[in-house]
């Protein structure tokens, strides 16, 4: 691939976002620590290079800071937050705490329209999260915006395509930002708007049929996007040499393995297996509460049960999954300087040592991209769109001991709330939307008589990527309508509240 963008990361957790904003131009971009070496960057070939944000300050002790080789690369550099702040301090300017932090939308005045803020007009709304600033910029450095807090929003250099931003383009928070990020690619680094999904297809058939040989794989398959995606990626590259199973594990949603085994068998060529495991599963879960463990523990069944499963069948040397990047990011600091938000039972949570290669052909797609995938590859309608629903299923929407009993009230409850939800052409509108079995009881009165019942949380949020996401302003009459149902219909539950928490500071899922 001849042009590519290089993001450095720096620790911020919006740099999944410049990667998808970078993608969305149609060019190739991939993340790598803000530590990698010099060789390694040479090797990638980028067009340009990203920094992003982060969390540290510059001057203090054991901060990140770039290989000072990389300004000797002769490529269009383009620091975002933290990473102009990096650029400033160590080439000769200075950054200290900011009399007044910027936090959220500011004005942006234009001083400078060429090039990287061509288009934008004399001033624009940016969004702003430092609390450092520049106070003195480097030599051969000019500024090209400033907001009413800081003189240096934005800079360039006199002679060479260095440039650096204060404020952060890759959220929606700066209308204008995706403008300021194609004007990077594609007038200062030159780049070509070449990278499609078709043409991730064809190269993912190729590293696919490259690393498998004539061995077999074995495929994840929960009837979501994600896995049906990787499953006829696989199937393309090596046909029926893919054998796909299907885990009951007796956490899943309303009738929902029967309708998954029969949309694969009416509607794809895939030789599919399904397993109910669900006594399996609930036997190991037994007692216990803490989230983690939970996701642990439904990672080693899953793969206790594909092993099985494998050994009845013959040998396969593969397992495919449909891992995504932003299951990968929240699990482990694969990149920069970032924190590890929780574990996925598909990353985090597999065992140390197991019978099976993976392959993860989705690894480095976002949710959207994986939906593009899908469509080219013929997958229907019906689970293009279906909602992210999480691998350990409703183990983490029961806060505490996952049993039969809780399970039942959570999926009559849950059905509703997607029921309810489509009736009022809202579901495909949200990200996310979905019932939580609270940990706790509350009083009520039931036909005169006093109850003593579960509480049901409702999670509705609106997101791009799931990378952050806010909660969805249902109308008060569909909520009223999905309360009601719940209480009257649900037996055990006399109380349901509304989640309005975003993600940052909130997670989407609750554990």
């Amino acid at each position: 691939m001849k042009d590519k963008i290089l993001i450095l990361d720096f620790g911020s957790q919006t740099t999944q976002l410049i990667a998808r904003r970078v993608r969305e131009c149609h060019v190739y971009c991939e993340i790598l620590p803000c530590h990698s070496s010099i060789q390694v960057i040479r090797d990638f070939n980028p067009k340009g290079i990203i920094l992003s944000g982060g969390p540290a300050s510059v001057y203090d002790r054991g901060a990140p800071l770039l290989e000072r080789e990389l300004l000797s690369l002769d490529r269009p550099l383009l620091g975002i937050c933290y990473g102009m702040q990096v650029l400033t301090h160590q080439l000769g300017g200075k950054v200290a705490a900011a009399r007044e932090r910027e936090y959220g939308r500011a004005e942006l005045c234009i001083d400078d329209p060429s090039d990287l803020l061509a288009g934008l007009g004399p001033e624009t709304i940016a969004w702003m999260s430092h609390g450092d600033k520049a106070l003195l910029l480097p030599p051969d450095w000019v500024p090209i915006a400033h907001t009413e807090n800081a003189p240096y929003a934005a800079m360039r250099h006199v002679t060479r395509p260095l440039y650096a931003v204060q404020f952060h383009p890759e959220v929606i928070h700066t209308p204008k930002g995706r403008q300021i990020l194609e004007n990077f690619v594609f007038k200062v680094c030159g780049c070509a708007p070449t990278w499609t999904m078709r043409s991730f297809i064809e190269k993912s058939v190729e590293e696919i049929r490259e690393t498998v040989g004539a061995e077999r794989v074995l495929c994840a398959l929960s009837g979501g996007v994600d896995s049906s995606v990787a499953a006829l990626l696989v199937h393309k590259a090596i046909g029926d040499r893919l054998t796909c199973v299907f885990v009951d594990n007796g956490l899943l949603r309303q009738g929902e393995a029967k309708s998954v085994v029969q949309t694969f068998l009416e509607n794809l060529e895939l030789n599919v297996i399904a397993v109910d495991a669900s006594n399996r599963f609930l036997h190991a879960l037994k007692g216990v509460t803490d989230p983690e463990e939970k996701r642990k523990i439904i990672g080693a069944e899953f793969i206790g049960v594909f092993e099985d499963e494998a050994k009845k069948v013959g040998r396969f040397e593969f397992l495919s999954q449909g891992t995504l990047y932003p299951d990968v990011i929240e699990s482990q600091q694969v990149r920069g300087p970032s924190a590890i938000i929780k574990t996925h039972h598909n990353v985090g949570g597999l065992p140390a040592t197991m019978e099976f290669r993976l392959i993860e052909p989705l690894r480095d797609l976002f949710k959207d991209e994986v939906r593009e995938v899908g469509k080219d590859l013929g997958l229907p309608e019906a689970i293009i769109w279906r909602q992210p629903f999480p691998g350990p299923g409703l183990a983490v929407r029961i806060l505490g001991e996952v049993t039969r009993e809780r399970l039942d009230i959570l999926r009559g409850a849950d059905a509703i709330v997607e029921e309810e939800l489509k009736r009022a052409g809202r579901y495909q509108q949200l990200w996310q939307s979905f019932a939580i079995l609270l940990p706790v009881k509350s009083v009520g009165v039931m036909g005169d008589a006093r109850t003593y019942e579960n509480v049901v949380g409702l999670r509705a949020v609106t997101s791009e990527d799931g990378m952050t996401a806010d909660w969805a302003r249902l109308p008060y009459d569909v909520l009223g309508l999905i309360s009601n149902r719940i209480i009257n219909e649900v037996k055990g539950v006399n109380r349901v509240v509304y989640d309005i928490s975003s993600k940052p500071p909130s997670t989407i899922e609750w554990e």
